[in-house]
């Protein structure tokens, strides 16, 4: 097999620049000593083949594209038996590795928030993510807040991992070339081990906070039936862009101490 057709269904844009390859995988840092390293969408494997020389880590590969799969079994046989024929986000990464790993990736468009829900929950072994994605998701991932696209993914994140925005990746790199601009970023897990408050309705807050930009937080939290004098308090004149992770905890906590 010569090479593998992009198809746009996958989301798939080729990388075809070495040199980028080679730089998105000397981002990675190994945090937290792991050994195992997990790439998703592996494609022709442009990347794979840079993460194949580092012999501190085992890379094992997955994707859903059985032409890419068929590919990368001719291709790198050195994998053996570390190339997963599946769809990430349905695989049960707690049989797969034992222990810690990183990810890593060139993230298919269409499914980026996706893989990004699915290391959140987890976080506890994923100590590590570098990838490439859309720059407009890269730069609201990293965005802090008060700013216009800080969001939902954004606080999440942020509240396990310190995320870096490494460099800007020009469309002409790619097969087919995109539209938009790409970005590389790298998520490093915080000291956080859990959160000083309901995790479950931290997450839920976050998402209903950001329902509606627009709005107050008084707005957006009606659900909650909050008492009159609970809701006279400064933070729910506020939107959700304007509370940082801290905040958002807090008022967590809140929400938690009034619930009838």
């Amino acid at each position: 097999m010569s090479k593998v057709s992009p198809k746009k269904h996958l989301g798939q844009h080729f990388l075809i620049d070495q040199n980028i390859a080679m730089k998105i995988v000397e981002q990675l840092t190994l945090h937290h000593g792991v050994t195992d390293v997990l790439e998703i969408g592996p494609g022709m494997g442009v990347l794979t083949q840079y993460l194949l020389q580092h012999k501190e880590y085992t890379t094992t590969v997955v994707d859903i594209d059985r032409e890419s799969i068929a590919y990368l079994k001719e291709h790198f046989p050195q994998l053996q038996d570390r190339i997963l024929s599946a769809d990430f986000l349905r695989t049960d990464l707690s049989t797969l590795f034992p222990g810690k790993f990183a990810i890593i990736g060139n993230f298919p468009y269409n499914i980026s928030s996706q893989i990004f829900f699915k290391v959140l929950q987890h976080r506890d072994r994923v100590p590590e993510v570098v990838c490439m994605l859309q720059k407009e998701v890269a730069e609201r991932l990293a965005a802090p807040p008060g700013s216009k696209t800080y969001g939902i993914l954004s606080v999440l994140l942020q509240a396990f991992y310190t995320i870096d925005y490494k460099f800007t990746v020009s469309e002409q790199v790619f097969h087919p070339k995109p539209k938009v601009k790409s970005a590389v970023i790298g998520l490093m897990r915080n000291e956080v081990e859990e959160l000083p408050c309901n995790e479950k309705r931290f997450f839920e807050v976050v998402k209903l906070s950001f329902g509606t930009r627009r709005k107050t937080l008084r707005n957006c939290l009606k659900t909650y039936n909050l008492p009159p004098e609970v809701l006279t308090q400064p933070v729910f004149d506020q939107r959700a862009e304007q509370l940082s992770v801290q905040e958002f905890v807090q008022l967590t906590q809140l929400i938690e101490q009034n619930l009838s």
